[in-house]
């Protein structure tokens, strides 16, 4: 690490969950997306974790999966689609392999847990609640609710709220909440998973899309469809990280004027 990339470290310092009582500091806010960095360890070869403000782990699910057949990335117009599948090795694997290595690090590691049934994400969260090396819990509420015709978690109030305080009542880490660009007010979405417990949210998760083949004039994702990424929805997520963090600073001033 350089002196100067050291002496700018503290004014690049924030902190994720002010208001819990573990906190969340990193000394910088590069940290990089759920699923584009692995676990971690996959990179070590090409960069210093500790450099990172933090790591954010693929999705854990219960039980290791193999995610779905290929084709499953397709390069696109200023990003790319893919339909990986949640491909990861469950979260027994995660406690035994990964956070003993996690543990070694100065650096903060977030899991990134997924699941299909509000008891998927309370059984996952559970063990790693207490397993070494995990700074806090990022929900990706975006994954298929299959006790609700397979509709995802984060697109309705009141399953994101419900799946965020099953969750919050299991979990003394920080929680944060990964929200779904694919709603008509993603604001409403915010207020519910915070007022059910979430200490920060993560905006946004990917926006589904379609590669065709011209050759075979069918889908080129065996999947069909993908999740887009890249610069091509950048101005989608700014837009609604300005939104949202409008929104509940609004909510938080008016809180405060009525307190008083």
């Amino acid at each position: 690490m350089s002196d100067s990339f050291a002496v700018a470290t503290p004014r690049l310092a924030v902190s994720l969950a002010p208001n819990h009582p573990s906190g969340l500091r990193l000394k910088n806010p590069v940290m990089p997306a759920s699923g584009t960095f692995g676990y971690g360890t996959e990179y070590a070869k090409l960069l210093d974790v500790k450099e990172l403000g933090a790591v954010v782990s693929k999705a854990v699910t219960l039980h290791p999966r193999d995610g779905n057949p290929q084709p499953r990335i397709a390069e696109t117009p200023s990003g790319m689609l893919n339909a990986i599948g949640l491909q990861n090795v469950g979260v027994e694997a995660v406690v035994r392999d990964k956070c003993p290595i996690w543990a070694k690090w100065s650096v903060p590691v977030i899991a990134n847990v997924a699941g299909f049934s509000v008891g998927d994400y309370v059984a996952v969260v559970e063990r790693l609640n207490d397993a070494p090396g995990v700074a806090a819990i990022e929900l990706n509420i975006s994954c298929p609710n299959v006790q609700n015709e397979g509709e995802p978690f984060g697109l309705a109030c009141e399953t994101a709220a419900e799946v965020t305080a099953t969750v919050r009542e299991v979990c003394d880490l920080p929680l944060i909440v990964k929200l779904s660009p694919n709603v008509t007010r993603i604001v409403d979405i915010a207020a519910a998973v915070v007022e059910a417990g979430a200490d920060a949210l993560s905006l946004i998760n990917t926006i589904p899309g379609m590669v065709i083949d011209l050759r075979t004039r069918r889908p080129y994702l065996a999947n069909r469809t993908g999740g887009l990424s890249g610069p091509a929805i950048r101005p989608i997520a700014v837009r609604m990280v300005y939104d949202v963090a409008r929104a509940l600073a609004a909510q938080v001033a008016a809180a405060g004027r009525d307190q008083r």
